[in-house]
């Protein structure tokens, strides 16, 4: 993989940087046979432009032998005939023998920096992909990737063609009709290329206003549609597509605008080809006219024009093209430059967990610099105990979540599991040796057997089965069509909230690790459901480290210890008994959940 040089973000994000950036992609200097491919096609390119210069002396030739009778010229006119149709085979030929030795290439290029890319948002922080919007980034990453292949098709087979040849063409005018056509045929190429460079410019404008009004409705559409429900809940059905609608209809009156601007380039460079076209031919007619030209010149000026501006009259497309796949990638590169927030520290090694035990040493911590959630909060977690943390909302207890699988790191203090700072450890075997079942369970759209196996790369059906068992979701499992076939839908909406649970837990159960988090695991469940899930759970976590995130205290009262958190800070501490006994803050909310099922209780009577 190329390495990663960061683009400036003050820099011109379309320029000569992003592209230098790219070409590690198109050159790659440990694939030996991509390169010779380049080189291959670059031979078939030389071959091609060479067979279309010879095209308008062929003409020339067979003309000039027409205007002059007798059987000899007649067959060397023939002759020229059919070789001007076995050469303009033989250019068609090695353009496409061109394409298909460097379709490889383009290809891997463009896969290379799409995987690049991906690997890389994954590697990103929590906080990034709280912050942008999916459907934003996907076609950030869809766009670039797209724009790759088309970029270099043109860089490389029209660009650098058209230079050659018109390089070549300037000498063949200078010797066929001296300097005066070669300074005309410069003059229009010169104004051609200004009125090109001109209006893309400010279409470049119109072009990113309309990626950045597509994105709006595409990020609008994507989320309404995940938030389905909330819509229907509330009746928003109207306000939705009043909103998409005003996404929609602003991208179409850039659309028209950009489209409208394509038109007044396409006139304006068609001015600039038929002057000289008309100049050129004109100054060859005159040429005959005084004895200095003969009749085939005519064809052969006409010819080489021709010839020299279909890839000219393609210019403002190709520029545009390549100017708006530069923007295209550079967009994506921003998002390779991303800052990653939480890092491995060069060299770190792997967690190793004898005793899964948890410390949380003095940690001070928040998700803005003006707002402190963690108060240095001071608690250890023995290993194989059971370990509960409640307290009010905001009080902090599900950051510690975050913490401890370092989505974040602490501003100050330490996390230490078995002993060793998680910060000095790599992320992926500190994530490997922590289990969680999540509030809300999110699930792959795929099978359940997916999504349980989802747990431990390489789980075989056995571990499957297994873990269904341990979660008691077995029975349920057999009792559908498909078994472990069974599409769950996005986010796991085609089960029901105890059902997802039971899938997450068999999904921790195949990961099988020492430390186990529990998340607020049953606050979205009824009480049978939740009990049911209780049971389970207890299974779950006999012989490891557990870590329980609770708002019913109910659920947590057999803990080994529990911990009361209040704004961020640990007010209280004990079993069950003994907080109630100590008649604090943990006392007070056991209290007040308790009127408050004694008021359902009340009521359901």
């Amino acid at each position: 993989m190329p390495p990663e040089t960061a683009t400036d973000r003050n820099a011109r994000h379309d320029g000569w940087r992003t592209l230098r950036r790219f070409l590690p992609y198109l050159w790659p200097a440990d694939n030996t046979a991509l390169r010779w491919r380049i080189v291959f096609a670059s031979l078939f390119i030389l071959a091609s432009t060479g067979t279309q210069l010879v095209l308008p002396y062929l003409l020339k030739w067979a003309v000039d032998a027409m205007n002059v009778s007798g059987p000899r010229l007649m067959q060397f006119a023939m002759l020229m005939v059919l070789g001007y149709a076995a050469a303009r085979f033989t250019g068609v030929a090695f353009d496409n023998l061109r394409n298909i030795v460097f379709e490889r290439v383009g290809q891997d290029a463009t896969r290379a920096l799409a995987e690049n890319v991906f690997a890389r948002l994954h590697r990103l922080s929590l906080r990034f992909h709280l912050a942008r919007r999916t459907g934003e980034v996907t076609k950030v990453i869809e766009r670039g990737t797209k724009s790759i292949d088309t970029m270099l098709y043109f860089m490389l087979f029209n660009i650098a063609p058209t230079v050659l040849q018109l390089a070549i063409v300037a000498v063949i005018f200078y010797f066929n009709f001296g300097w005066g056509l070669v300074a005309a045929t410069a003059a229009a190429i010169a104004a051609y290329i200004w009125v090109t460079r001109t209006i893309t410019e400010w279409r470049t404008h119109l072009r990113e206003k309309m990626n950045r009004l597509d994105g709006q409705a595409l990020s609008r559409a994507v989320d309404s549609l995940l938030n389905y429900e909330t819509v229907k809940y509330f009746g928003a059905e109207a306000r939705e597509e009043a909103r998409y609608a005003q996404a929609t209809r602003a991208y179409a009156d850039a659309a028209v605008k950009s489209e409208n601007s394509l038109g007044l380039l396409n006139i304006a460079q068609a001015v600039v080809v038929n002057l000289l076209m008309a100049g050129a031919m004109a100054w060859t007619v005159v040429g005959w006219a005084k004895g200095q030209y003969t009749a085939g010149q005519l064809v052969f000026v006409q010819t080489y024009l021709t010839q020299l501006f279909r890839p000219l009259d393609m210019l403002g497309m190709v520029y545009r093209t390549i100017r708006q796949g530069l923007i295209d990638m550079a967009e994506m590169f921003r998002l390779i430059d991303t800052h990653v927030e939480v890092a491995d520290t060069p060299g770190a090694p792997a967690l190793i967990v004898r005793r899964p035990s948890v410390v949380f040493d003095n940690v001070v911590f928040g998700y803005d610099p003006d707002r402190t959630i963690l108060h240095g909060l001071s608690f250890d977690v023995p290993a194989g105990s059971r370990v509960a943390i409640v307290g009010p909302s905001g009080a902090g207890k599900s950051t510690i979540g975050r913490l401890m699988f370092r989505f974040y790191d602490p501003w100050t203090g330490r996390i230490l599991i078995d002993g060793q700072d998680i910060a000095s450890v790599t992320q992926a075997s500190l994530r490997a040796a922590i289990g969680i079942v999540p509030q809300d369970s999110v699930l792959f759209n795929d099978t359940i057997g997916y999504n349980v196996a989802y747990g431990r790369e390489g789980a075989t059906q056995a571990d499957v089965e297994a873990a269904a068992r341990g979660a008691a979701i077995s029975d349920f499992i057999a009792r559908l069509p498909q078994g472990f076939d069974t599409e769950v839908g996005e986010r796991g909406l085609k089960l029901s909230g105890g059902e997802k649970q039971r899938v997450a837990i068999a999904r921790t159960l195949v990961k099988n690790p020492p430390i186990l988090l529990f998340d607020e695991a049953t606050s979205a469940l009824d009480t049978r459901t939740e009990q049911d899930i209780l049971g389970t759970l207890r299974m779950v976590a006999a012989n490891r480290t557990t870590i329980s995130i609770a708002h019913r205290l109910s659920t947590i009262a057999d803990s080994d210890r529990i911990l009361v958190l209040d704004q961020g800070r640990l007010a209280e501490s004990g079993s069950h008994l003994e907080l109630l006994r100590r008649d604090g803050l943990y006392a007070e909310m056991w209290a007040r959940q308790a009127a408050e099922s004694e008021d359902v209780s009340e009521a359901a009577e």
